[in-house]
């Protein structure tokens, strides 16, 4: 299967972004914390070339804790001010208004010397879609000013939102890139839900997973299901069927039902911590 999804909205917000970058002082970039790389879109990079730069690896809490550190440590070598964080929670992200600090203080300390006092950084915040960035957004403002969803494309448009005296938000649609050069970005993309599920063959998708959760995260499979098998195969979604009684009429096993099962489990962590990539 070919992992790609690049609908219409994107175009467009791709263009509304780099109509609006001049307008912005620091760009907020948001990736998944258990797909870092795979979860960055090129083309920002060339977009805030020249603005002051915040990278945010969200959902920490389900990714490996060496990973974060290591990937942590991997953006900081790059130059950029980086932080982990749980979008849920208001604490972890007051770690960002730390870093949106220091990343303007030049700024600040110009303005300060110019005459100009108080005015509010303006930060555009961007990053692939279902990532996170709504519920981030309210955690930000804690209150609820950005519509939030379990899936990808619930951002269509921009908006303004003022988070308080001192930061304006510019709230971006979630974008991709229009083709994925590795599919194995767009297989780990597809395991995340950036992209839409009703594209997904989910068998090919569960197999992909489960390959690679045998060879980084041996014992997770193990754990999760009591389940012995040690090759990615259709047995391995037979065995899972069987443990979570994923059954069709007649008692067949449904295999693409355990394979979305075992999907759905990694996002949510119940699998455990485990990150997709590594730097």
């Amino acid at each position: 299967m070919d992992y790609q999804w690049y609908p219409g909205h994107m175009t467009r917000a791709k263009r509304m972004m780099q109509e609006n970058i001049k307008l912005i002082d620091l760009l907020i970039e948001l990736t998944d914390a258990r797909a870092p790389l795979s979860g960055r879109n090129p083309d920002i990079d060339a977009l805030a070339q020249g603005k002051a730069r915040v990278i945010v690896l969200n959902k920490s809490d389900l990714a490996d804790e060496a990973a974060n550190r290591a990937w942590k440590e991997h953006f900081e070598k790059k130059g950029f001010l980086a932080c982990l964080t749980d979008s849920r929670s208001s604490a972890s992200v007051t770690k960002v208004k730390t870093l949106v600090d220091e990343a303007c203080r030049q700024k600040i300390e110009r303005d300060r010397k110019r005459g100009i006092m108080n005015r509010p950084v303006r930060a555009m915040i961007a990053g692939i879609p279902n990532v996170g960035k709504s519920t981030f957004i309210n955690s930000f403002a804690g209150k609820a000013v950005a519509k939030t969803g379990n899936k990808p494309g619930v951002t269509k448009g921009k908006q303004w939102i003022r988070l308080n005296g001192n930061v304006e938000l510019l709230d971006t649609p979630g974008i991709l890139w229009p083709k994925f050069e590795d599919q194995q970005i767009g297989r780990r993309l597809a395991v995340l839900g950036s992209i839409r599920d009703e594209l997904q063959d989910f068998q090919e998708l569960g197999l992909w997973l489960a390959d690679y959760l045998l060879s980084a995260y041996p014992e997770a499979l193990a754990d999760r299901y009591r389940i012995s098998a040690s090759t990615a195969d259709e047995e391995l979604l037979n065995e899972i069927a069987r443990a979570r009684g994923c059954l069709k009429n007649g008692g067949i096993l449904d295999t693409e039902r355990a394979a979305q099962l075992l999907i759905d489990d990694y996002r949510s962590g119940k699998l455990g911590r485990l990150s997709l990539e590594r730097p």
